[in-house]
């Protein structure tokens, strides 16, 4: 009866992971919605996928210049880290990789260049 407890109980939990959401952040970036969507939660140490999607007045935004900036500060014996992928147009939304090297707080800055003008957002998220 145990044994069918516990298998029961590890099924649930796969099947937990299975539909777990991903990591997502919706914030204004100038006059821009922008939602954020990484597909790991929490984001883990290694590639991630990076989902933007850009809305105008409601409009999804697919003429701008998307560049994500990503990193970590400076610690005790070690310099700080600072990488950028450019997003790529895919549909509606924008695209891009971000490979964290180590886990810990990472602070991302998303860029929309549009029209002459670039808007930022920043979050943080914390690698596995």
């Amino acid at each position: 009866m145990k044994r069918l407890a516990v298998i029961g109980m590890v099924l649930l939990l796969m099947a937990g992971l299975a539909y777990a959401k991903d990591y997502e952040v919706k914030k204004k970036a100038g006059a821009y919605d922008v939602v954020v969507s990484i597909d790991k939660n929490p984001p883990v140490v290694g590639d991630n996928n990076v989902t933007i999607s850009i809305s105008d007045a409601g409009r999804d935004v697919t003429d701008a210049k998307v560049m994500v900036d990503y990193g970590m500060p400076a610690m005790p014996g070690m310099p700080a880290m600072n990488y950028k992928a450019n997003a790529a147009l895919k549909g509606t939304s924008y695209a891009a990789k971000m490979n964290l090297s180590m886990s810990g707080p990472w602070s991302i800055i998303v860029k929309i260049s549009r029209g002459g003008k670039t808007s930022s957002m920043k979050f943080t998220v914390d690698a596995k």
